[in-house]
């Protein structure tokens, strides 16, 4: 097949052997081929400005930067970069974020092989690939109002265990004013207490563990 009809691919996870099996079995299609691999996300950055491939397959979750981070991060360089992010997890929040981003799709690892050259292909086409078995999810995240800046910053610490007095320490703001902000949180997470908000932050995406 022609260079110039091959889907030129770099393969962003931060395990080995995931991106060895990755690699493995998209190199015998003929149809693709991996030019590139990244175990983070600045060196998904450095790989992309050097070869720019058709498509960039991303893990959500790495390392100091995010695979959501990455992919914000090629985009402002590469407004036409095809990105397809992959996951284990399927929460709510980092599928939301992920596209809002401009990745062009989201499929999990769980997919079966099949599916995942039917993703690759589809993105490269510029179209956009939900993972089937998640849309229910993105739809979820689309009827919720979303956190503002600093009570994300408050969820974060509420996961932590941190108590009101101790947030309103660590962002110099009045322990009156962390109450309001977690009084929203709730609201908004439609939930009744920082234990269930905590437990949503992390089914949902919205913080990680």
């Amino acid at each position: 097949m022609p260079d110039s009809n091959v889907i030129r691919i770099l393969v962003v996870d931060d395990h080995f052997m995931v991106r060895m099996g990755l690699c493995a079995s998209l190199n015998v299609e003929p149809d693709m081929r991996v030019v590139a691999e990244a175990g983070n996300g600045q060196e998904a950055l450095e790989a992309y400005r050097q070869h720019q491939p058709a498509l960039v397959l991303m893990d959500v979750r790495l390392p100091a930067m995010s695979g959501i981070e990455a992919a914000a991060a090629i985009l402002s360089e590469f407004p036409n970069a095809h990105i397809l992010m992959l996951s284990t997890h399927a929460g709510e929040e980092e599928i939301y974020r992920s596209l809002q981003t401009g990745a062009a799709g989201y499929i999990l690892k769980s997919a079966v092989r099949e599916q995942l050259l039917h993703a690759i292909r589809q993105v490269c086409r510029g179209e956009r690939y939900v993972d089937p078995s998640i849309t229910s999810l993105l739809a979820a995240r689309l009827s919720h109002r979303s956190l503002t800046g600093r009570e994300l910053e408050v969820l974060r610490m509420v996961v932590q265990g941190l108590s009101n007095k101790e947030i309103g320490v660590a962002l110099n703001i009045a322990e009156v004013t962390v109450k309001l902000h977690v009084s929203h949180v709730l609201e908004k997470l439609d939930v009744k207490d920082r234990t269930h908000a905590a437990t949503e932050a992390l089914k949902r995406g919205i913080v990680s563990s």
